[in-house]
């Protein structure tokens, strides 16, 4: 795999690559033809053992993980990427069950799609993601912002911290802080944030915003039980609480 954990979605490169990963051939090669022809340039694997190689040979900006593999278990084959691999990653399921879902996202996949699902719909989930993990442009007027001790670079995508070190960011927990970091002090609703990362509003039952927060706050957090930087508002949303400074 690549241990950079560095997406090629960096690259200039005109066709995003995207790796679909199914144990099903006939659904790979019915995503690769039409994923192809909507621009995206597509490699499939169909178990753990050839995402694996293709991951190590490719650079991908995207990959499209189907949970249901024959030879191992999905969610740690999602664990296993997530510790050499920091790009966007989209679970498809068939099974569907709400606590896969959380699982799933807890290990840092950026967006979850329950089989069957629309062609369409997924093709819209897929560029909204890989619109998110471009570098370029990202900050608005500011191309970072500094914030008790940490440094967000917002247009190479990069959290540091004051003594250089970096801290290695899934693209959802990137745009995650850095709406509210363009907000701090505000309170942002699920919903608001919901749009911000996957381009449509929270469902009444819908834990990934609280999932994503819990991550992002055991990556920047002293005490991730007690947090300091994002706060909880109670039936209203999110806010980073700490001071801000746009550079």
């Amino acid at each position: 795999m690549n241990a950079s954990g560095t997406s090629s979605v960096r690259n200039s490169r005109a066709r995003p690559h995207v790796l679909v990963v199914d144990d099903d051939v006939e659904i790979g090669a019915l995503l690769s033809r039409y994923l192809d022809g909507q621009g995206l340039s597509v490699r499939t694997a169909h178990d753990g053992r050839q995402l694996r190689e293709a991951v190590r040979e490719a650079d991908f900006d995207l990959v499209l993980l189907d949970l249901g593999l024959p030879d191992e278990d999905g969610l740690d084959l999602m664990r296993d990427l997530r510790r050499q691999w920091q790009g966007p990653v989209i679970i498809v399921s068939g099974r569907g069950e709400p606590v896969e879902r959380i699982i799933g996202l807890e290990l840092g996949a950026d967006d979850y799609v329950s089989k069957p699902f629309d062609l369409r719909e997924l093709l819209a989930r897929i560029r909204s993601v890989l619109r998110r993990a471009r570098p370029s442009g990202e900050g608005g007027d500011s191309p970072g912002f500094e914030f008790d001790g940490w440094r967000l670079d917002a247009r190479a995508r990069r959290l540091t911290r004051s003594d250089g070190g970096e801290t290695e960011l899934t693209s959802g927990e990137f745009d995650l802080l850095l709406a509210l970091l363009q907000r701090a002090g505000q309170v942002l609703t699920r919903d608001q944030l919901m749009n911000v990362l996957h381009g449509h509003d929270a469902g009444p039952y819908d834990r990934a915003i609280d999932v994503q927060i819990g991550r992002l706050r055991r990556k920047i957090e002293t005490d991730p039980a007690r947090p300091q930087l994002i706060k909880s508002v109670r039936g209203a949303g999110y806010l980073l609480a700490a001071p801000v400074r746009p550079f």
